[in-house]
């Protein structure tokens, strides 16, 4: 949702300091938010045998951000070497890891494996003959192939690249045997940005029957349930929030049932990424241009390049500025960045307040797939990365990029390479 009343609280009157100090344009997370956020997951799932929330690295991949995440005893969600790397470098060690990737080489399966290794998540039946050492643990992402997602991020599982399918599911969990594994997990993800818990209580129930089923079949018993992540949050004002209280009470009641009737409770496992970070940060710019033709365009000092979400989706992201908010008549605009793109806007006719030259923006819910998903098209540079932190504390936890950075793979050992010649 737009940033909370407490998250603007801490903010607010800090901004422009920080703002003068550092720069923009940056993004600022909100360490109190991410930790309140946190204790709320848990609390939820407080009745469901040893829950832990694998948080989604790809959501917000910085390394300060991630030791916040460890310190309240969550593991990690990777799906590349890159994300590995990052997760272990803040401590976190085999069962602290799920590596779920598709399309996986070599490379990563070794990768996986190594500094005592990370849960093996397979996304297709056909890698059980690829990992070089199946491993005592192992686990398949499913994908049921027959229910709507109900948004397009995702999409219609029959048309996903991901996961095993129904028919493959049971011959996967055999053919890993076969392999040497003894230990199983069971892994969807169906949703993205979903905010009616009861798509998300169905996805549990849907795992929570398939292990049933396997488990007779094969005579195994399955460790853990990993519904997933796509839990969603309110991007705009009028959106209802995700009920996460009534979404861990009904989860919890089902898999009691299952232990009842099966003799045994999985574990429950969680990969939220947006749900943990989203509303918990805001890129910060500064109006910088005022254009008046067809349309009256605010320019800012950061553009697609840093959160590339309204662009690529047509998602919408609440915009604030700071201080003129009631103080000034609205005016409908369209926000704009500087890259050669005409997708490159936060906002279209949107009423805000008069925004002059100098004034400080703010566009919400960028604490997840903003900073991410940044790019680096028209030569542009993605901004740097600030942590409020719970003490008041403004921290740098990652500088913005430099031309140095940019044409560093321009700089290279020349090797010229005549296909046909023996060397």
């Amino acid at each position: 949702m737009p940033m909370s009343k407490a998250f603007e609280n801490r903010l607010h009157p800090v901004l422009a300091e920080t703002a003068d100090h550092f720069g923009t344009p940056f993004h600022i997370y909100d360490e109190t938010g991410i930790r309140e956020t946190g204790a709320a997951l848990k609390a939820a799932f407080a009745g469901v045998n040893d829950f832990r929330e694998f948080f989604a690295v790809k959501a917000l991949p910085n390394p300060a951000v991630l030791a916040i995440m460890r310190d309240m005893g969550f593991g990690f969600d990777c799906s590349s070497i890159a994300e590995l790397e990052l997760a272990r470098r803040v401590g976190a060690r085999g069962g602290e890891v799920m590596f779920t990737s598709n399309n996986t080489s070599p490379a990563e399966f070794l990768a996986a494996s190594a500094d005592g290794g990370s849960i093996l998540n397979l996304d297709d039946i056909s890698l059980v003959d690829k990992v070089p050492e199946m491993p005592d643990l192992v686990c398949f992402r499913y994908n049921p192939g027959d229910r709507r997602t109900g948004n397009d991020i995702i999409g219609n599982p029959v048309e996903s690249k991901y996961g095993v399918s129904r028919d493959q599911i049971v011959d996967a969990y055999r053919r890993a045997m076969g392999r040497g594994a003894r230990r199983f997990g069971l892994h969807t993800m169906l949703a993205s940005n979903e905010r009616h818990h009861e798509y998300m209580v169905r996805t549990a129930e849907m795992l929570l029957d398939l292990a049933a089923r396997i488990g007779r079949e094969l005579d195994v018993r399955f460790e853990f349930l990993n519904i997933g992540g796509g839990l969603g949050i309110a991007y705009h004002p009028d959106d209802a929030p995700l009920d996460l209280a009534a979404m861990g009470q009904d989860i919890s009641a089902l898999f009691a049932a299952f232990g009842a009737e099966n003799r045994y409770m999985p574990r429950l496992y969680l990969e939220s990424g947006r749900f943990m970070t989203g509303p918990h940060g805001v890129l910060a710019a500064r109006a910088i241009n005022r254009k008046e033709i067809y349309r009256t365009y605010v320019g800012v000092d950061a553009c697609m390049s840093a959160l590339m979400r309204p662009g690529m989706y047509g998602a919408y992201h609440h915009i604030t500025v700071p201080g003129r908010e009631g103080r000034r008549p609205t005016e409908v605009v369209d926000v704009v960045g500087s890259l050669c793109e005409n997708n490159d806007k936060f906002a279209i006719q949107r009423a805000l307040p008069k925004i002059d030259d100098g004034d400080l923006v703010l566009i919400h819910d960028a604490g997840a797939h903003g900073h991410s998903m940044g790019f680096n098209y028209n030569g542009r540079l993605r901004p740097k990365e600030l942590l409020l932190r719970t003490d008041g504390t403004v921290s740098l936890i990652r500088r913005e990029e430099t031309l140095p950075d940019h044409f560093a793979t321009l700089r290279f050992q020349a090797d010229d390479f005549r296909p046909g010649q023996r060397s």
